[in-house]
């Protein structure tokens, strides 16, 4: 897995943008928890993970994504989660574990980037 990390600035303030590529499992989960935990700790609130790269995802990713989510909302921050274009539609690996699991509904996803950093893009229906 590779996590590159950087910063967009928007209209309605700044977002932190994590981009995950690859595998998303055991070994690798502990990188992307510690990133959201130093994202949090510098301050910035508002994250959008993309995973519109991850190809596998099991359940200790699944744990990351939903310990992101409770981290974040416990600063009354936003997070938003990128899945590939189609993956509302025919699915992305990573939708469709989530959906599995029953816990894509606590996740606003969007299309990109563009979109996950408006304001004025809604998330992809579930």
């Amino acid at each position: 897995m590779v996590v590159a990390f950087y910063v967009i600035g928007g209209e309605q303030g700044d977002w932190t943008v994590l981009s995950v590529s690859g595998e998303l499992d055991l070994v690798t989960s502990p990188a992307l928890r510690q990133r959201v935990h130093d994202v949090v700790a510098d301050g910035r609130h508002s994250l959008v993970l993309d995973l519109s790269e991850v190809f596998f995802c099991d359940s200790s990713g699944v744990g990351v994504l939903i310990a992101a989510r409770r981290l974040i909302r416990s600063c009354r921050g936003s997070l938003r989660l990128i899945l590939p274009a189609q993956g509302a539609v025919d699915g992305s690996h990573v939708n469709r574990v989530l959906g599995a699991l029953g816990v894509r509904r606590l996740f606003d996803v969007y299309a990109d980037v563009d979109d996950a950093v408006s304001e004025e893009a809604g998330p992809l229906s579930a």
